[in-house]
């Protein structure tokens, strides 16, 4: 893979993008990416099409799915990446892709505005766009504000303020879920002692799951109307009046 800059990012984009995959990597970001993995799976399973695109940091290449014809994972030139390319300038036609998938790209992205503007781009109507980020309402979210890696420079954008995002973009919202309840310790004696409640906490979707997963659809634009030949002002129709015709009274009828 050609770790040279692509285009004319920003150095300190590019360092942002590999800092966030070595944290991916470590033992916290594997545990969010595992739960993340889960949900994915299980959510590709209700999508048909042809083209999907990936852009973001997965913890490994999402399982290939007999409905969806092809697989193409863009972003910054980093392991796994085909195509290379910046957040703000994807080379795919408008309209290209069945299913966008944006995996933990928005909570470390320069512009989040402009990624999602793409990805919504490449989304042909009636398609899909399936958002995963980290939830900032939950203690992944809370550790990301006291943490001095990686996670402490995530956006971690709600998925309230997303959702109205995706409304300005012309996508419907479908479904929103949760998913990783185990809290971010790097203990595994900690984590084995609280991880019990996470099942519990995944079968309820109780909103402070570590990360959310939103599923959005792109309307079908309406048809529009064909402009009506203005019509000439009609004067306001009047009733005629009409003589009464009354009969003599000393004539007869015959």
């Amino acid at each position: 893979m050609n770790e040279q800059p692509c285009g004319n990012a920003a150095s300190d984009w590019l360092a942002l993008q590999r800092e966030a995959q070595a944290w991916f990597a470590g033992p916290l970001g594997r545990l969010l990416l595992d739960s993340q993995q889960a949900l994915l799976e299980q959510q590709l399973g209700s999508h048909f099409g042809s083209f999907l695109l990936h852009y973001g940091f997965p913890g490994e290449d999402l399982p290939p799915q007999r409905q969806i014809t092809h697989y193409v994972r863009l972003g910054p030139p980093l392991p796994g990446v085909e195509i290379v390319c910046e957040e703000w300038a994807w080379p795919v036609l408008e309209h290209a892709a069945d299913l966008v998938v944006l995996q933990n790209a928005l909570d470390f992205a320069a512009s989040p505005h402009q990624l999602l503007r793409e990805a919504a781009r490449c989304v042909r109507p009636g398609g899909h766009l399936l958002i995963v980020g980290i939830h900032p309402w939950s203690l992944w979210g809370a550790r990301h504000l006291l943490a001095s890696d990686a996670l402490a420079q995530a956006r971690c954008i709600s998925p309230a303020r997303l959702a109205d995002w995706l409304h300005l973009l012309g996508f419907a919202l479908e479904k929103r879920r949760f998913g990783c309840y185990c809290p971010p310790l790097s203990s595994q004696r900690w984590q084995a002692r609280l991880g019990a409640i996470a099942p519990w906490a995944e079968r309820l979707q109780l909103p402070g799951g570590g990360f959310y997963l939103l599923a959005a659809r792109k309307l079908v634009a309406g048809l529009r109307p064909l402009p009506q030949p203005r019509r000439a002002a009609v004067a306001l129709l009047r009733p005629v009046p009409v003589a009464k015709v009354g009969r003599h009274p000393g004539k007869k009828e015959s």
